[in-house]
């Protein structure tokens, strides 16, 4: 590991970012840091987490330009913390969520198996209701491959063929202003397979800038905005 990273994720795990105090024996990889980036709205106005509506879909770009994330307010809070594996066996910890009510999570939304994403005319993949009782609430549902993530338990996978859960954000909430900041990641980076698979695509969309790190402030929009049109399975 580069020293850069190598000494933001000590920064991390020694709770620098807000993260908790999980046992060292859960974490095979440390999270990986990235620009602590606020978060905003449409006005570049700091977003505040009492704003979220529950149960609704917001997009935001992290850590990359051209890479998208979900952030989510769950109605229900989500777990405290916990300890999963990447589909190469290596495991991390996941923080749990943030705000006041433990339910403001946030996640890549690059799906783990074919690396589905939102884009501006389409999305396949989704934060809805769960039609199960697999996970007790609602699950982040991938409509091209059906593979299904439970957001309330660090995108773990529960059904379908992904072979690992979708990485997570790592999130920050300031208290006192109501703010969010995202700090970096935890698990599954699929950024290199993602740029790789769609260069083209990419290209003509962000030109030179699709690999940028996202750095001040990141603007959330909800998903029905984002893009044209979502699919729903």
């Amino acid at each position: 590991m580069k020293r850069r990273q190598f000494l933001s994720s000590c920064a991390l795990l020694g709770g620098a970012s807000g993260l908790p105090a999980l046992p060292a024996a859960w974490a095979d990889v440390p999270p990986r840091r990235y620009a602590r980036t606020l978060l905003v709205d449409i006005h570049g106005t700091p977003l505040r987490a009492a704003a979220l509506a529950a149960d609704t879909n917001y997009v935001f770009q992290y850590p990359y330009a051209a890479t998208p994330c979900f952030l989510l307010k769950l109605g229900r809070r989500a777990a405290a913390a916990a300890k999963l594996r990447r589909q190469d066996g290596n495991t991390y910890a996941w923080q749990g969520g943030v705000g006041p009510g433990g339910n403001v999570v946030a996640f890549s939304a690059i799906c783990a198996h074919k690396l589905a994403y939102p884009t501006r005319d389409v999305s396949f993949i989704r934060f809805q209701r769960d039609p199960s009782s697999t996970t007790g609430g609602n699950v982040i549902h991938c409509c091209a491959d059906h593979s299904v993530y439970d957001p309330a338990a660090g995108a773990r996978v529960v059904a379908g063929p992904a072979p690992q859960p979708l990485a997570a954000i790592v999130l920050e909430h300031d208290a006192a202003r109501d703010e969010l900041h995202a700090l970096g990641t935890q698990g599954p980076e699929q950024f290199d397979a993602f740029f790789a698979k769609y260069e083209m695509k990419l290209v003509l969309e962000y030109g030179s800038k699709a690999r940028t790190e996202v750095v001040a402030t990141s603007v959330v929009r909800e998903l029905d905005s984002y893009c044209k049109t979502t699919i729903r399975c």
